[in-house]
């Protein structure tokens, strides 16, 4: 008996799909020959028309930045800056400078620097393959009388120009008489050169000249690529092909004969004239229908970006014959539809009832994840398979069980863990007062003992230190109640102003014995809120800022009225906070003195939270350090 659900759904699934799909995928391999529907070809090669006139695009776009950048390069701009005879002192450099970018950049074939009375400065002297120019090359560049050209006259003008497919006279003189060879044919780029420190003046131009082989290298890759690859066969990519056209939509710029370059697509030799008329009327599109030596072909076509983009105009095609177009599809329609309506009738009843069969306990684990996960653990799963899912099932009973276990276990630990810290600190503190008592205890008895003439005053003194250390003993309780014990604040509305006025007076002569000034302001503010709680973290608030003060300073009390709250500011001029602190402050017993039980704070963050209000402990910014403490509290209803 088959008891693994993996052998199950295996079986399922070569039974119902893929013996009969493998069956008649062969079949209507055979017979399609992989061919694709016209909406499916008009689809990519609309899409690749596109695609490639945006890499087109991005080329041109990353040249032209290219030579601006280089423009405003410091050194360039010093170099064309310089009189005539000053700049051999830059012009090795930058000839360095350029034969490095035409190197790397490797679409480059002359960068030149050209100062703003047409004289030359510097070009790049090594090609990109990092071979030395001829000589007679060298030459023209020297030699050549750039303020002739259009381009040198817009870019002294500020402008960045492009200057379209075309032979240049410094390179290739004469060449625009002969073929359209794409490796004598180029694209520029002249971009202004501002002055480094009058900023907009323009002191000369740099010019980049880029081989039109390279765009020819592109055309001929995407005929390389296929694209196609996965939806028709080989014999279409094959014929698929693309070129591009000049910025009027007739003239041929790069194809893959390259015995057409230069001709125009409307006349003869090539004669398609309504090819030309579709280009100028549309951005982006499928060409009619057309014939050309002797073959049909369906074409798109989309433009590039124009000049006013920084770009050429130049219309990208994509063609394709339609022999690889037609598929013998009319004569397997019907045999398609009634196979493949079968077959999906068979792999959804079949899957129906697998999966009915299968989902059923994977929905009873889901139900009892969602119990435990609310808390209840006593949550089981019913397992009726030995397959694994029932083995997953008995796993999360198990899972179940040791996570109860678990829980009940970290439970006890914790309370125990918790009652331990607290009677260890509560031993701690209570243990502190009580030495001095024994001390002073013993030193009263030995003083009666002997009869000692200073009794009366030791024990006066005695019972004043057993007296205090009791306060602190109760004290200390007081606290370790408040932040165990469970409270219920009573709020009413009472005056802010006239509790803090309070609290600074019982500690005014503390304040006047350690030497520090106190400054109190208040806006008019009624609180809504538990007063004698408020009080307690004023009181806490007040004491930890005269304490950080021993050697005096200034506490600064201020009451602001901020959107429903009013707000408190506790501010002192003491020793401030260090980072590790100030991250600690609200942790129960965590203290930075010497005494204390490191509670107060702790508590003050509980009574505050309680209330509704906020507490902020931070390092002073202003002038003097120390510390601020800002403590919120919610307002009577109706008050400014």
């Amino acid at each position: 008996m088959i008891r693994r659900i993996s052998t199950k759904w295996v079986l399922a699934v070569l039974a119902a799909v893929v013996v009969p799909f493998v069956g008649f995928a062969w079949y209507v391999d055979g017979k399609l020959a992989h061919r694709l529907s016209w909406d499916v070809v008009h689809y990519f090669l609309l899409t690749r028309a596109a695609d490639l006139a945006d890499q087109i695009d991005r080329e041109v776009l990353r040249q032209g930045d290219d030579v601006a950048r280089w423009a405003g390069d410091p050194l360039v701009g010093w170099c064309v800056a310089v009189e005539q005879g000053e700049e051999a002192a830059f012009d090795e450099v930058l000839e360095a400078r350029f034969n490095q970018l035409v190197h790397s950049d490797g679409t480059f074939d002359l960068l030149l620097a050209i100062s703003a009375d047409g004289e030359y400065r510097a070009s790049n002297t090594r090609d990109e393959h990092d071979q030395p120019l001829p000589a007679a090359t060298l030459d023209r560049i020297l030699g050549h009388d750039y303020r002739m050209d259009g381009w040198f006259r817009r870019a002294r003008a500020g402008e960045l120009v492009l200057v379209d497919h075309h032979a240049s006279p410094i390179l290739f003189p004469g060449a625009g008489a002969g073929p359209a060879d794409p490796a004598r044919r180029h694209i520029g780029f002249a971009a202004p050169v501002r002055d480094q420190v009058r900023g907009q003046e323009v002191v000369g131009v740099v010019f980049g000249l880029v081989g039109w082989d390279f765009y020819q290298a592109l055309i001929l890759d995407a005929r390389r690529r296929d694209y196609f690859q996965g939806l028709i066969g080989a014999d279409i990519y094959s014929s698929t092909y693309a070129w591009l056209w000049g910025a009027d939509a007739d003239t041929v710029l790069a194809h893959p004969s390259v015995e057409i370059l230069g001709t125009r697509v409307s006349v003869p030799p090539i004669g398609l004239p309504q090819l030309a008329s579709a280009a100028r009327s549309e951005d982006w599109a499928m060409y009619p229908e057309y014939e050309f030596r002797g073959v049909l072909k369906n074409a798109a076509f989309k433009h590039c970006r124009s000049e006013n983009e920084r770009g050429f105009g130049w219309v990208v095609g994509i063609g394709i014959d339609n022999d690889d177009i037609y598929a013998t599809v009319n004569e397997l329609r019907d045999l398609l539809i009634n196979a493949t309506t079968l077959l999906l009738g068979v792999v959804v009843l079949w899957t129906a009832f697998i999966a009915r069969r299968t989902t059923r306990p994977i929905l009873d684990l889901e139900r009892h994840t969602r119990r435990i996960a609310s808390g209840d653990l006593d949550a089981r799963v019913e397992v009726t398979t030995g397959d694994e899912l029932g083995q997953l099932a008995e796993a999360f009973n198990k899972m179940t069980a040791d996570l109860r276990e678990s829980r009940e276990q970290t439970v006890k630990a914790e309370k125990e863990a918790a009652w331990r810290e607290m009677a260890r600190q509560v031993a701690h503190e209570i243990k502190n007062p009580l030495t001095p008592i024994s001390l002073s205890a013993n030193l009263l008895k030995r003083a009666r003992d002997e009869g000692s003439e200073d009794f009366d005053r030791i024990f006066d003194r005695t019972i004043d230190l057993i007296q205090r250390q009791v306060v602190n003993m109760r004290r200390i309780a007081s606290e370790f109640h408040a932040f165990a014990g469970e409270h219920e604040p009573d709020p009413c509305v009472f005056d802010l102003n006239e509790l803090i006025g309070e609290i600074l007076d019982l500690n005014a002569a503390w304040a006047e014995e350690l030497g520090v000034s106190v400054e109190f302001t208040g806006e008019i503010c009624p609180a809504f809120a538990d007063p004698n709680d408020v009080r307690r973290v004023l009181i806490n608030l007040v004491s930890n800022a005269l304490e950080a003060m021993p050697e005096g300073g200034r506490l600064e009390v201020t009451v602001r009225n901020v959107p429903g709250r009013a707000q408190i500011e506790v501010r002192d001029t003491g020793v401030g906070l260090t980072g590790e602190a100030r991250e600690r402050l609200f942790q129960p017993y965590f203290t930075t003195r010497t005494h204390g039980t490191g509670l107060g704070l702790a508590i003050c963050k509980r009574i505050v939270d309680d209330l509704g209000g906020e507490i902020e402990i931070m390092p002073a910014t202003e002038e003097g350090g120390g510390t601020r403490a800002l403590l919120a509290v919610p307002c009577a209803r109706g008050a400014p």
